[in-house]
């Protein structure tokens, strides 16, 4: 790792992108730029779980790209998927049934096989002295348990370490909280967010890869005139847009992908007081969610001051084109890091300059899951 008191130029990339020589970066005291390795003798083990799910795959595709250094790797997943083959790295590995031994030696596991899954072998896996970087929803809440976006609150998880003999479950949160605060947290570093209101539009791939080939299959259904058949949603899915199929709390009437939104934000910016109300919407879109964000300051802040804050910040990229209409798609952000921003704009139901709207979209399956565990991985090393 790199870190200099004076900006340098060093030919490898920031945290917010894989290690690609032929790129250049200018890296400044914020910036860290993590060294390019790929498998590694002295490399930490890895273990990952749910390895045949989308995710677990998108975990290999980013472990990979960013050439994530380790000694040795272990494919984990249900007694159903046990002793099928995944190419990895250039070699052919067998799956293995996930066990109360199977993190023995290991030193950091990925999780993303589901809340049960993780409620069970996380602790077992934590108490072993591996270090858990979870995808699910089972410990973000947890006091104690680290809720952490690399480029937001790394401190959370500085105390953790590989090397250190000591287990430790470090959660991820959820893919919308994600893209929502790569977004929001540069302009609530300047201004200070006071109230910020979401509306998301949700792709399958957040239901996992059985969603998104039910997409497909209605399609394909629909246009060859054949009637949908839902099976994973309750609705038909291809051609329609439904609230969001997480469990209602029917005394509140939001559902527990709204109050995500909510908790997790607060934890993650370590306060209660910003105050926050989303819907959540489900579309069909293969693998990238889409935000839109309205967000009330304390201090006043321009648009000009916005997008610069924007700019700046590591894993974001702007489309804000108005003489074009050219603003962020799902389509821009599929397979992406970055999370794009566009729209950018003032609040004109304001009298004041202390409200602004934007357009998010960013890769559920990337930054929203995999890439965001992996840059966690890294920060343990």
């Amino acid at each position: 790792v790199i870190i200099g008191n004076n900006p340098l130029t060093v030919k490898m990339l920031a945290l917010r992108a894989p290690c690609n020589f032929s790129q250049q970066r200018r890296v400044t005291p914020s910036r860290v730029a993590i060294v390019c390795q790929a498998k590694k003798s002295n490399g930490p083990k890895v273990a990952i779980v749910g390895i045949t799910g989308a995710v677990g795959q998108e975990f290999l595709t980013v472990l990979k790209e960013r050439d994530f250094p380790y000694s040795e790797i272990k494919m984990l997943a249900s007694a159903r998927s046990a002793g099928k083959k995944q190419a990895f790295d250039g070699v052919e590995y067998t799956v293995e049934e996930l066990t109360d031994k199977s993190f023995d030696g290991i030193d950091i596991a990925l999780f993303s096989a589901g809340g049960s899954i993780s409620k069970k072998f996380g602790p077992l896996a934590a108490k072993s002295g591996c270090i858990v970087v979870d995808n699910s929803s089972a410990f973000r809440m947890t006091e104690g348990v680290p809720l952490v976006i690399p480029e937001v609150n790394p401190q959370a998880m500085s105390h953790i370490k590989v090397g250190k003999g000591k287990g430790a479950i470090i959660a991820n949160p959820n893919c919308s909280t994600i893209i929502a605060l790569m977004a929001v947290t540069p302009l609530h570093r300047i201004a200070k967010v006071n109230r910020m209101v979401v509306s998301t539009y949700q792709a399958a791939s957040g239901a996992g890869a059985a969603a998104m080939e039910e997409l497909r299959q209605q399609t394909r259904d629909i246009l060859d005139g054949k009637p949908a058949v839902p099976q994973i949603f309750p609705h038909q899915y291809a051609f329609n847009l439904f609230s969001h199929n997480s469990p209602m709390l029917e005394d509140i009437g939001y559902n527990e992908e709204e109050m995500k939104l909510v908790k997790e934000t607060a934890k993650i910016w370590s306060t209660k007081d910003v105050r926050i109300t989303a819907t959540c919407i489900r579309v069909p879109v293969m693998r990238a969610h889409a935000e839109s964000i309205n967000l009330e300051f304390e201090n006043e802040i321009t648009e000009d001051q916005a997008l610069k804050a924007l700019k700046s910040f590591p894993g974001v990229s702007i489309i804000n084109d108005r003489k074009k209409n050219r603003f962020p798609t799902p389509l821009d952000a599929t397979t992406k890091d970055d999370v794009f921003v566009g729209r950018v704009r003032r609040d004109i139901s304001r009298s004041d300059r202390r409200g602004l709207d934007l357009f998010v979209c960013g890769d559920q399956i990337k930054k929203g899951a995999a890439l965001n565990a992996v840059q966690i991985a890294e920060l343990l090393l």
